[in-house]
C-alpha cells in the first residue's frame, strides 16, 4: 500500500461523501461506552441504547457500576446482545476507575494505553483503537471489516493480513495524523455501508476506476 494510493482513496471519497462529523458523542467517555456498544451491531441502534441509559442514569461510570446488571442489560437492549454488553461495559467502567478515569488513562502513552485497555476483558483491537483515537486523540487507525473488504477488493490488501498489519500499513503510509485517521475511518465506513457492501453496487462506486473486482464484475458481465 502506497503512500500515494492511501491518500488517493481518501481523497476520492472525501469528494464523494464529504465530511462525516465522526465520532458522535458528548464525552470522550460516552465515546468509549458507544466503542463497547457498537460491537456486532449498526450505529443507530448504539444510539438507541444510549438514549434509554442516560434517560435512567448519568453516564459516568461510577452510576453504570451502581445500576444492576438486569437493568443495565435492559437499558442496552437496543443494542443487541446486550447481556453480554452488560457485562463487558461493567468491566471497562471498572478498568476505567482503576486506571484514574479520564485523566489518569489521558496521561499514558499511547502504547502503554493501548495496552491497558486491552487488558480490560471485552475490549478488543478494534474497540481499543475506537477510544484511542476519538476520545483520546492519538494517532491510531482503526481497522474493521470494512476496512478489510473496501481495500481487498482494490488490490491494496491481500485479504488474510491480521488486524495489527492492516493496522500498521495504514499509519506507515498516511504518518501520524489524527484528523486524517479520524475523517478517513468514517469514510470508509460510510462507503461500506451504502455502496462497498458485500453484495458490492460498483455501479455507483466511486472508486470503480482503480478497482481490480469491479473490473473483473464487469467483465463477467460483458459475457453474459
Amino acid at each position: 500500500m502506497t503512500p500515494e494510493r492511501c491518500r488517493t482513496v481518501y481523497t476520492t471519497l472525501e469528494a464523494a461523501y464529504g465530511p462525516q462529523g465522526w465520532w458522535p458523542a458528548q464525552t470522550p467517555f460516552e465515546v468509549m461506552v458507544g466503542a463497547v456498544l457498537t460491537q456486532n451491531t449498526a450505529w443507530t441502534n448504539v444510539e438507541r441504547a444510549l438514549a434509554r441509559l442516560s434517560g435512567r442514569i448519568p453516564l459516568t461510570a461510577e452510576a453504570i457500576l451502581a445500576l444492576d446488571e438486569p437493568d443495565l442489560a435492559d437499558a442496552l437492549r437496543p443494542s443487541g446482545y446486550f447481556n453480554i454488553k452488560a457485562r463487558r461495559l461493567r468491566s471497562f467502567c471498572r478498568g476505567f476507575i482503576a486506571g484514574g478515569g479520564l485523566a489518569g488513562l489521558g496521561a499514558l502513552e499511547t502504547g502503554e494505553l493501548r495496552r491497558y485497555l486491552l487488558g480490560i476483558a471485552g475490549v478488543g483491537p478494534e474497540t481499543a483503537d475506537d477510544m484511542l483515537l476519538y476520545a483520546f486523540a492519538r494517532p491510531v487507525f482503526v481497522v474493521d471489516a470494512y476496512t478489510r473488504r473496501v481495500f481487498t477488493r482494490l488490490g491494496l490488501l491481500c485479504g488474510d493480513e491480521g488486524y495489527e498489519a492492516i493496522r500498521a500499513a495504514f499509519e506507515t503510509a498516511l504518518g501520524p495524523d489524527v484528523p486524517l485517521f479520524n475523517a478517513y475511518h468514517a469514510l470508509i465506513v460510510r462507503h461500506g455501508k451504502e455502496v462497498c457492501r458485500k453484495q458490492p453496487r460498483c455501479d455507483a462506486c466511486c472508486l470503480r476506476g482503480g478497482c481490480p473486482s469491479a473490473e473483473i464484475r464487469q467483465s463477467v458481465r460483458e459475457k453474459r
